[in-house]
């Protein structure tokens, strides 16, 4: 209340304990030298706890990936039945985006894992650098090359920023699996536990609650990097227009991030999956997804795009609006039959062959460095 400085009345508050030896503390060193060293060290443990987080994200990622390599799902552009993949596939593409997270996150510790110890503007006036490389040292930090009286904030808001892409990443992974609980769809669901309730007002409800929780959460961890991006403009050497922005950022974002990986790791690891629903809608468009695998074979026949294009979709948009099979109609196509023989029918709705390549997208992810990890 008095000096109305933090670090002042800390220092202030130590000295009458330590008695005349006190004179030497804080000796040559501005209140950055304090709070930004010790900042950076906050952020490289919190770095290290994400970073674990992010391990044990990617080995329950990669076994269920493993688990569900061969289950067949359709895939879906816009929302709209498109082709077919797996459900493992999905799962792979999930552990390839977090894989990518932890180098950029361990490329960020990096980034902050350094400390100042220069004095009022970084000119070590009244220290030598010997002292900034000891302290340093102690503390698993790399002295800044350069310093003013703080370090530059990039070194920040690049940490900040891989957390709000971490956070976007996993919004996009909980936003599907709400996508794939829908009534209509139901292809997975969060697991429901004994005596847990749905609705306060409708007994039947088994919501997606724990994606919902982290799709709001990834919200309010994207909100942080803007003001970290914008604390690197300061004033000369230095004002402290960054400092109240930071006693925010800080906690609440490495936080959050780590319980938003606690709880992603655990959905993913009970998430329970629906194969024979998965089938079910797959097969609900009567082999419609088989439509480009038509238009290739026609073109492969002579026929040009545009020609192919024509014939496939007027059957196709039979069985889209009349609920018509579209094999079947495809084989009743005299112009399509001109074209197209017995084997070739059987190649293009042969779902095996739709996914023959499944085997070298795992090796890539699992075996080619994308499973170096975990």
């Amino acid at each position: 209340k008095t000096v109305r400085h933090d670090v002042i009345a800390f220092l202030t508050n130590v000295s009458e304990s330590v008695g005349p030896e006190a004179r030497f503390l804080h000796f040559g060193l501005t209140s950055s030298d304090v709070l930004d060293t010790c900042y950076s060290v906050q952020l490289k443990q919190s770095s290290e706890i994400i970073l674990k987080d992010l391990q044990g994200l990617l080995k329950v990622l990669k076994r269920r990936a493993l688990e569900h390599k061969e289950t067949p799902m359709i895939g879906r552009t816009h929302g709209i039945h498109a082709e077919p993949i797996t459900f493992g596939l999905k799962l792979a593409s999930w552990h390839e985006e977090i894989r990518r997270h932890l180098t950029r996150l361990e490329l960020a510790r990096g980034e902050v894992s350094v400390g100042k110890i220069s004095g009022a503007v970084g000119t070590y006036a009244h220290l030598e650098p010997e002292v900034e490389a000891y302290v340093c040292e102690k503390l698993g930090l790399k002295p800044d090359p350069v310093s003013t009286q703080v370090i530059a904030r990039d070194r920040y808001a690049v940490f900040f920023s891989r957390l709000a892409l971490l956070a976007s990443s996993i919004e996009r992974i909980a936003t599907e699996i709400r996508h794939l609980q829908r009534t209509e769809v139901l292809e997975v669901e969060e697991f429901f536990a004994k005596g847990q309730k749905g609705s306060s007002a409708m007994p039947h409800k088994r919501n997606p609650v724990l994606s919902e929780n982290l799709c709001g959460l990834a919200r309010l961890v994207r909100s942080t990097a803007l003001p970290a991006l914008e604390n690197m403009a300061l004033w000369h050497e230095r004002d402290i227009s960054h400092s109240s922005v930071e006693r925010i950022i800080g906690p609440e974002s490495t936080v959050l991030t780590d319980f938003m990986l606690d709880r992603l790791t655990g959905l993913i690891d009970k998430l329970v999956v629906y194969p024979k629903n998965m089938k079910r809608n797959l097969e609900k468009m009567g082999k419609l997804v088989y439509s480009e695998g038509v238009l290739m074979k026609l073109v492969q026949a002579g026929l040009t795009r545009e020609e192919g294009y024509r014939l496939v979709q007027r059957q196709a948009m039979r069985s889209w609006e009349e609920g018509a099979d579209f094999e079947t109609l495809v084989r009743q196509d005299p112009l399509i039959r001109q074209r197209l023989n017995e084997k070739d029918l059987k190649e293009i709705f042969d779902l095996k062959k739709s996914l023959r390549h499944v085997d070298t997208f795992f090796r890539r992810v699992f075996s080619l460095g994308g499973g170096n990890h975990d």
